[in-house]
Formats: C-alpha cells, structure tokens, sequence
C-alpha cells in the first residue's frame, strides 16, 4: 500500500467529516469563517488519527478485532 492509497484513505475520512461538522456549524446559525476553520481543523485532526492508526496497524501486521470478530459472526451464520 503506497502513499497514494493513504492519501486517498485520509481524504475519504477528511471530506466527509469537514462537510458534517460544517454542516451542523451552520444549523446553530453560526455561519462566521471561523467555525468553518475550525470544522476543518477537527477534521484535518480526526481524519489524522484515524489514517495514522490504520498505518500503524498495517505495518506492524496486526489484526482487527473487529474485523476478525465480524468475519467469525458470518462463518458462522452462513
């Protein structure tokens, strides 16, 4: 998995993100340039960590609990 493919991965947690926590800046009527930043800080934060942890995951060839345990439920239950 190359640069590329957490960059996308960072992108598709980031993007998402920004569009709900402005979203909902903007249902409370707060419309100023710096609850939006602010919206973009905190998912440019999230969307940091979540990436960040998942590389570190996949380098160090650790399983996912929860990706084992759903993988087991459907074994399973055919």
């Amino acid at each position: 998995m190359g640069a590329i493919f957490w960059i996308k991965r960072f992108l598709l947690a980031a993007v998402p993100l920004f569009a709900i926590l402005a979203a909902v800046e903007w249902f409370k009527g707060s419309t100023a340039k710096e609850d939006y930043l602010s919206a973009a800080a905190w998912a440019v934060i999230a969307a940091g960590v979540f990436t960040y942890s998942a590389w570190r995951r996949w380098r160090n060839a650790q399983a996912c609990g929860v990706c084992d345990g759903v993988a087991a439920v459907r074994k399973k239950n055919p």
